[in-house]
């Protein structure tokens, strides 16, 4: 299957083990002719401070650290290269974010593969802003590695959202359905549809005496598990391969990844930007947070990274 056959990977040069290397090269492996391409975006203020160096000085300092960080990058992926291409790339930018984008859309990729930190205290992962600006403008999937293994035969899940009326929200489900089928094929896995709906308004039981709020309930939760069933059934899943639960998505669907022991979640996200991001929030946002798998991420059909757009401007 040639699904993904040409593999951004994003290095973090802070961390020993590239988790996001090692994750990509596993993607690879299930593909033909696959290449990977690896990616460290570097920047020194001080480079640029130094009054004392002429601009020929400063970018002959930048290219001896540039030089240095591909030197590390060839020995990292050397043992790599007996198997398949390996691409790598240094590139000086004071925006990693934006370097990032730019190759994704210079060299239309089709998978970008990024690592994310552990925060032992805590016991969650810290997601950075290059992380956020990721999610919400990288055109193409994007899929951010944590530590776990990826176990064949495990189980995958795909959050869709089935109760919205929203033409495109329809065919985000149809894509996340459909990729997490074809990924779930790859890795000899079990593919999960989840869902979470809206608990009953409090305010409404309060203020309406009459009121029935487990009938209410009721009504919502086998509204929601028939619209479920018809999209499964669009794809041949079964019951059996489907959950619906109450509550918010933000706190739903991490419940349900822990509870199957999930390798992975895919998700949508639709790519908000500005004051509506700020005021609404990205669901994919505030579930990443809570999630101990990867998570793999995707634009809708038609999708325009914000970048894109600009540059044509």
């Amino acid at each position: 299957m040639d699904k993904y056959r040409n593999i951004l990977v994003v290095v973090n040069p802070e961390e020993e083990r590239q988790v996001a290397l090692e994750r990509a090269v596993k993607v690879a492996a299930l593909e033909q002719d696959a290449k990977l391409t690896l990616l460290l975006p570097i920047y020194d203020f001080s480079y640029e401070m130094t009054s004392m160096l002429s601009s020929d000085e400063r970018k002959e300092m930048q290219e001896g650290v540039i030089g240095q960080r591909r030197e590390w990058l060839d020995t990292i992926v050397a043992p790599y290269r007996e198997h398949r291409p390996v691409d790598v790339k240094v590139v000086w930018h004071s925006r990693p974010f934006e370097c990032i984008l730019q190759e994704v859309l210079a060299h239309e990729y089709d998978l970008v593969v990024k690592g994310t930190h552990h925060h032992s205290f805590l016991q969650t992962f810290i997601f950075t802003p290059t992380d956020w600006h990721l999610l919400r403008k990288c055109p193409c999937p994007i899929l951010l590695v944590k530590e776990s293994e990826w176990v064949r035969g495990g189980h995958i899940v795909a959050a869709i959202n089935c109760t919205s009326d929203d033409e495109e929200q329809q065919k985000l489900n149809d894509r996340i359905t459909a990729e997490g089928i074809e990924v779930a094929e790859l890795l000899g896995a079990d593919l999960y549809l989840v869902n979470s709906y809206p608990s009953t308004p409090v305010n409404v039981a309060i203020e309406l005496p009459e009121f029935d709020p487990k009938a209410y309930n009721d009504a919502i939760l086998e509204h929601h598990q028939m619209l479920m069933k018809q999209h499964a059934g669009r794809f041949g899943i079964g019951e059996a391969w489907t959950r619906v639960e109450e509550g918010l998505p933000e706190e739903v669907l991490p419940e349900i990844a822990r509870n199957l022991n999930a390798s992975l979640m895919i998700m949508g996200c639709v790519g908000r930007t500005g004051l509506s991001a700020a005021l609404l929030g990205n669901t994919a946002e505030q579930v990443i947070d809570q999630l101990h798998c990867d998570l793999l991420i995707l634009k809708p059909d038609g999708y325009v990274c914000p970048m894109q757009t600009r540059h044509k401007a």
